[in-house]
């Protein structure tokens, strides 16, 4: 049998050869974790039920159930407002998150406010709690429209046996059930509503780097630095301390000047390998064919770190040093976390957990559901139209050009609008070179997962861009790649690439989102259809090697994570 082209992209991989009819099937729209939608109070409190997942559904699972006393945490709810146990009418689960289960309490007076408990997956629970607690609590006195903080323990050692948050329950929609149902000026609206909120979050002063806390929820002992003039609220006065970033918490130190901002993150992740790290293959098992499954080593990796190391001093943008100073920003300003009323107004940004103070040059940029970045009419920042000839193209083209109309039409607002209204982060997102200073800073924090290519890749590309971004410094670059190893390194960058894109198209195929959660409904659907894909790839596999390549490496198929941990 003559092999066939991967259907998803340009790398010729056994894992993927469909047959073409598999091409015409119609992208399903990305899935996300309820954060608004009510689950029926018959729900098991401790177990997660709004969906599942396609692979690892057992762990995931596993990682979301959470025991507490029920009971106890009513008690501490009502007495968080002043009420008694009995007052309380109804205690149902309200929404699960990646992080955190959020329970909806009633009482008999129809006041209504929302607890929140951590997953156990959830990590440094009492850091990320106290920071959450005191961030949303600073924010709130700055005007910034976050639910009032009623109650809470960053500890699990209180009656109710669990971390907890009470508080303010949002009213309004959330913007993850209307999104793609705005007209193109609604759209425009919400835009314009979250540049004014970010520009009143970076017009606020910060000492020093790292996470917000209140003074007294740190040890005594512990490293801080105090707000000047901070007056705090009736909890006390506000600091900063150890920065509670997604995946970074520990090994970070507090006083974050803008060179330790920029190597804390690899110098924790080379003490991590240097103690824990082994040899692995790619997690992501689409990238495993690349290297012909043979494992990485992960001492390539901290090479690659300690040469991060070498250059990060000349990441700072000298020249500006307005881009220096540690702003806040939320971690995740994507829909789910936004509520509005029938009027648009936002009237809630919730999931404040993880949010830490960087430098402007970090902390900069375009949230993740707005941009569209490597679309070349967004890069120019031309005003985004339709085709001419949109009339006349058939219904799927017509639904994929008004989805690139729309993705074009929300990274220019934002630009402009924050061009107009918020100078300072304008100044900063169009820096020379700003996106490439933040992908080797994200890029050299992220855990090691079996990738030695793509900051060695950023790294390659600074290397070459060494004059522009440094403006001329007398200095040359201190680290030096053959132009083979560049160029090698380089195509496999391109290969993995090529290959996420793949991986993407195929959980499109089936309908999956993150980690291949789907919701409970679709659960049986999604299962049917991945059936049939992996079968197609079996069919096509031309040898025994290559259908043991398949079933071994399948990409939806459960497998153990342990490795990466």
């Amino acid at each position: 049998m003559a092999k066939q082209l991967c259907v998803y992209g340009s790398v010729n991989n056994v894992l993927f050869r469909f047959p073409p009819v598999l091409r015409q099937r119609r992208p399903s729209p990305a899935r996300h974790l309820s954060t608004a939608s009510k689950i029926p109070e018959s729900s098991d409190l401790f177990e997660y039920t709004s969906g599942r997942w396609i692979y690892n559904d057992a762990l995931r699972h596993c990682e979301r159930r959470r025991s507490f006393n029920v009971s106890e945490l009513k008690r501490l709810a009502a007495s968080s407002v002043q009420q008694r146990q009995e007052d309380i009418v109804s205690f149902e689960k309200l929404a699960e998150g990646g992080f955190n289960r959020s329970f909806l309490i009633t009482m008999r007076d129809g006041f209504r406010f929302v607890a929140r408990i951590p997953y156990p997956v959830t990590e440094p629970k009492f850091l990320v709690i106290a920071s959450e607690v005191a961030t949303m609590d600073l924010l709130r006195s700055h005007g910034i429209p976050v639910p009032k903080i009623l109650g809470y323990s960053p500890r699990a050692d209180n009656s109710a046996g669990t971390e907890y948050i009470f508080m303010e329950f949002v009213q309004g929609k959330n913007l993850g059930d209307i999104w793609y149902c705005l007209a193109e000026k609604e759209r425009a609206k919400i835009v314009e509503r979250l540049v004014q909120l970010e520009s009143q979050l970076f017009a606020l002063r910060f000492p020093s780097g790292g996470s917000i806390y209140y003074t007294d929820d740190l040890p005594d002992q512990g490293p801080r630095i105090h707000f000047p003039g901070s007056s705090g609220t009736s909890k006390g006065t506000f600091c900063i301390g150890p920065d509670t970033s997604l995946g970074l918490w520990y090994g970070r130190r507090v006083d974050l000047n803008c060179l330790a901002a920029l190597t804390a993150g690899a110098k924790k992740e080379i003490a991590y390998l240097q103690t824990f790290g082994r040899p692995l293959q790619p997690f992501q098992r689409l990238r495993r064919e690349i290297y012909n499954y043979q494992v990485q080593s992960h001492l390539e990796h901290i090479d690659t770190l300690e040469k991060y190391l070498q250059i990060a001093p000349h990441l700072i943008p000298r020249d500006e040093p307005a881009l220096h100073r540690p702003v806040v920003r939320h971690p995740d300003l994507q829909p789910n976390n936004i509520f509005v009323s029938d009027e648009l107004e936002i009237t809630g940004l919730i999931d404040w957990q993880h949010s830490v103070v960087l430098p402007f040059f970090l902390q900069c940029g375009i949230p993740g559901s707005l941009q569209n970045y490597g679309d070349n009419i967004s890069a120019s920042l031309q005003t985004p139209t339709l085709p001419r000839n949109f009339d006349d193209l058939e219904e799927i083209e017509q639904l994929q050009q008004a989805e690139l109309f729309r993705r074009r039409q929300l990274h220019y607002l934002y630009v402009k609008m924050t061009a107009d209204m918020c100078p300072e982060h304008y100044n900063a997102l169009t820096h020379d070179f700003s996106m490439l200073r933040r992908r080797l800073f994200h890029h050299a924090s992220d855990p090691w997962e079996g990738d030695n290519v793509t900051l060695k890749a950023d790294l390659v590309n600074l290397s070459r861009k060494w004059t522009e971004v440094t403006r001329g410094a007398k200095e040359s670059c201190p680290i030096a790649y053959s132009d083979d190893e560049s160029a090698e390194c380089l195509r496999l960058d391109r290969a993995q690439s090529e290959a996420d894109e793949q991986f993407q198209a195929c959980k499109d195929v089936i309908g999956v989102g993150t980690e291949g959660w789907v919701p409970v409904t679709q659960y049986e659907e999604s299962k049917r259809m991945e059936s049939k894909l992996k079968a197609e790839a079996l069919h096509a596999a031309e040898t025994d090697k290559e259908r043991a390549i398949v079933q071994e490496h399948w990409i939806f198929d459960d497998f153990c994570e342990e490795d990466y941990m």
